[in-house]
Protein backbone atom coordinates (compact mmCIF):
# COMPACT_ATOMS: atom_id res chain seq x y z
CA UNK A 1 0.00 0.00 0.00
CA UNK A 2 1.12 3.51 -0.71
CA UNK A 3 1.64 5.88 2.20
CA UNK A 4 -1.41 7.89 1.08
CA UNK A 5 -3.63 4.79 1.18
CA UNK A 6 -2.40 3.78 4.64
CA UNK A 7 -3.09 7.24 6.07
CA UNK A 8 -6.55 7.31 4.49
CA UNK A 9 -7.28 3.87 5.96
CA UNK A 10 -6.38 5.14 9.46
CA UNK A 11 -8.81 8.04 9.04
CA UNK A 12 -11.61 5.74 7.85
CA UNK A 13 -11.03 3.26 10.70
CA UNK A 14 -11.77 5.70 13.51
CA UNK A 15 -15.47 6.68 13.06
CA UNK A 16 -16.89 3.14 13.35
CA UNK A 17 -15.38 2.95 16.85
CA UNK A 18 -17.43 6.03 17.82
CA UNK A 19 -20.56 4.95 15.93
CA UNK A 20 -21.14 1.87 18.09
CA UNK A 21 -21.72 4.14 21.11
CA UNK A 22 -24.51 6.04 19.35
CA UNK A 23 -26.82 3.04 19.73
CA UNK A 24 -29.95 4.08 21.60
CA UNK A 25 -29.62 7.80 20.87
CA UNK A 26 -32.30 9.29 18.66
CA UNK A 27 -33.60 12.72 17.75
CA UNK A 28 -35.21 13.14 21.15
CA UNK A 29 -31.93 12.46 22.98
CA UNK A 30 -29.31 13.86 20.58
CA UNK A 31 -29.05 17.11 22.59
CA UNK A 32 -29.56 15.64 26.04
CA UNK A 33 -26.81 16.44 28.48
CA UNK A 34 -26.04 15.22 31.95
CA UNK A 35 -24.91 17.26 34.96
CA UNK A 36 -21.15 17.65 35.06
CA UNK A 37 -20.58 16.37 31.52
CA UNK A 38 -19.45 18.74 28.79
CA UNK A 39 -21.07 17.73 25.47
CA UNK A 40 -24.09 16.11 23.91
CA UNK A 41 -24.11 13.79 20.90
CA UNK A 42 -25.24 16.33 18.28
CA UNK A 43 -22.53 18.79 19.31
CA UNK A 44 -19.91 16.04 19.32
CA UNK A 45 -20.73 14.82 15.81
CA UNK A 46 -20.68 18.35 14.43
CA UNK A 47 -17.48 19.23 16.25
CA UNK A 48 -15.68 16.15 14.96
CA UNK A 49 -16.93 16.76 11.40
CA UNK A 50 -15.84 20.40 11.50
CA UNK A 51 -12.41 19.35 12.77
CA UNK A 52 -12.01 16.78 9.97
CA UNK A 53 -12.97 19.37 7.36
CA UNK A 54 -10.43 21.81 8.80
CA UNK A 55 -7.79 19.07 8.55
CA UNK A 56 -8.79 18.28 4.96
CA UNK A 57 -8.35 21.96 4.08
CA UNK A 58 -4.62 21.51 4.75
CA UNK A 59 -4.45 19.12 1.79
CA UNK A 60 -7.22 19.99 -0.67
CA UNK A 61 -7.66 23.76 -0.12
CA UNK A 62 -11.43 23.25 -0.34
CA UNK A 63 -14.11 25.04 1.60
CA UNK A 64 -16.61 23.78 4.13
CA UNK A 65 -19.56 22.26 2.28
CA UNK A 66 -22.42 24.75 2.55
CA UNK A 67 -24.95 21.93 2.67
CA UNK A 68 -23.36 20.75 5.95
CA UNK A 69 -22.02 23.89 7.64
CA UNK A 70 -22.93 27.54 7.77
CA UNK A 71 -20.56 30.11 9.22
CA UNK A 72 -22.86 32.62 10.89
CA UNK A 73 -19.90 34.93 11.54
CA UNK A 74 -19.88 35.69 7.82
CA UNK A 75 -23.28 34.40 6.64
CA UNK A 76 -26.84 35.09 7.77
CA UNK A 77 -28.21 32.91 10.59
CA UNK A 78 -29.67 29.53 9.77
CA UNK A 79 -33.11 29.63 8.22
CA UNK A 80 -35.91 27.41 9.45
CA UNK A 81 -35.34 25.19 6.41
CA UNK A 82 -31.63 24.79 7.28
CA UNK A 83 -32.32 23.93 10.92
CA UNK A 84 -32.22 20.18 11.36
CA UNK A 85 -29.99 19.86 8.28
CA UNK A 86 -26.95 22.10 8.75
CA UNK A 87 -24.50 22.86 11.55
CA UNK A 88 -23.62 26.43 12.47
CA UNK A 89 -19.81 26.40 12.67
CA UNK A 90 -19.81 28.59 15.76
CA UNK A 91 -22.13 26.19 17.59
CA UNK A 92 -19.66 23.29 17.29
CA UNK A 93 -16.29 25.04 17.14
CA UNK A 94 -13.53 24.71 19.70
CA UNK A 95 -14.61 26.17 23.06
CA UNK A 96 -18.25 26.47 22.04
CA UNK A 97 -20.94 25.52 24.53
CA UNK A 98 -23.45 22.87 23.44
CA UNK A 99 -27.03 24.16 23.54
CA UNK A 100 -29.89 21.92 24.67
CA UNK A 101 -32.17 23.26 21.89
CA UNK A 102 -32.53 20.50 19.25
CA UNK A 103 -33.54 23.01 16.58
CA UNK A 104 -29.97 24.35 16.59
CA UNK A 105 -28.57 21.03 15.32
CA UNK A 106 -29.19 18.64 12.45
CA UNK A 107 -31.15 15.47 13.07
CA UNK A 108 -29.10 12.56 14.37
CA UNK A 109 -29.18 10.79 11.00
CA UNK A 110 -28.09 13.96 9.22
CA UNK A 111 -25.31 14.63 11.78
CA UNK A 112 -24.01 11.11 11.17
CA UNK A 113 -24.06 11.72 7.41
CA UNK A 114 -22.12 14.96 7.88
CA UNK A 115 -19.47 13.20 9.96
CA UNK A 116 -19.16 10.43 7.36
CA UNK A 117 -18.79 12.99 4.55
CA UNK A 118 -16.11 14.85 6.52
CA UNK A 119 -14.26 11.58 7.13
CA UNK A 120 -14.38 10.73 3.43
CA UNK A 121 -13.25 14.21 2.43
CA UNK A 122 -10.19 14.03 4.70
CA UNK A 123 -9.36 10.46 3.64
CA UNK A 124 -9.74 11.42 -0.03
CA UNK A 125 -7.56 14.49 0.42
CA UNK A 126 -4.85 12.30 1.92
CA UNK A 127 -5.12 9.74 -0.88
CA UNK A 128 -4.65 12.52 -3.43
CA UNK A 129 -1.82 14.28 -1.60
CA UNK A 130 1.75 14.23 -2.81
CA UNK A 131 4.52 12.88 -0.60
CA UNK A 132 5.74 16.46 -0.20
CA UNK A 133 2.30 17.64 0.95
CA UNK A 134 2.08 14.81 3.47
CA UNK A 135 5.45 15.80 4.93
CA UNK A 136 4.04 19.22 5.81
CA UNK A 137 4.45 21.19 7.85
CA UNK A 138 0.75 21.85 8.38
CA UNK A 139 -0.34 24.47 10.92
CA UNK A 140 -2.60 23.07 13.62
CA UNK A 141 -3.19 25.34 16.58
CA UNK A 142 0.18 26.53 17.79
CA UNK A 143 2.06 23.64 16.16
CA UNK A 144 3.26 22.49 12.75
CA UNK A 145 2.51 18.85 11.95
CA UNK A 146 3.18 16.20 9.35
CA UNK A 147 0.18 14.30 8.01
CA UNK A 148 0.94 11.37 10.34
CA UNK A 149 1.13 13.66 13.37
CA UNK A 150 -2.13 15.35 12.40
CA UNK A 151 -3.89 12.01 11.98
CA UNK A 152 -2.63 10.83 15.39
CA UNK A 153 -3.92 14.05 16.93
CA UNK A 154 -7.32 13.65 15.24
CA UNK A 155 -7.71 10.01 16.23
CA UNK A 156 -6.90 10.89 19.85
CA UNK A 157 -9.38 13.78 19.60
CA UNK A 158 -12.09 11.45 18.34
CA UNK A 159 -11.26 8.96 21.09
CA UNK A 160 -11.61 11.68 23.73
CA UNK A 161 -15.06 12.60 22.46
CA UNK A 162 -16.05 8.93 22.18
CA UNK A 163 -15.16 8.59 25.87
CA UNK A 164 -17.42 11.56 26.61
CA UNK A 165 -20.29 9.81 24.82
CA UNK A 166 -19.62 6.69 26.89
CA UNK A 167 -19.80 8.80 30.07
CA UNK A 168 -22.98 10.44 28.80
CA UNK A 169 -24.57 7.04 28.14
CA UNK A 170 -23.74 5.92 31.67
CA UNK A 171 -25.08 9.14 33.20
CA UNK A 172 -28.32 8.91 31.21
CA UNK A 173 -28.83 5.31 32.35
CA UNK A 174 -28.42 3.84 28.87
CA UNK A 175 -27.29 0.23 28.55
CA UNK A 176 -23.64 -0.65 28.08
CA UNK A 177 -22.47 -1.23 24.52
CA UNK A 178 -19.41 -3.35 25.30
CA UNK A 179 -19.23 -5.89 28.08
Amino acid sequence: MKRQEVLAAFVRASPPLLERFLAGFDDSTRTRQAPGLPNHVAWTLGHLALTLHRAAERFDSGLLPEADFRDTRTQPPLTTAQAGVTFDTESVSFASTPAPDPSRYPTLARAREILQAATERFAGALESASDQALAGPHPWGATQLTAEELICRLIAHQGTHTGQIIDLRRSLGMPRVIG
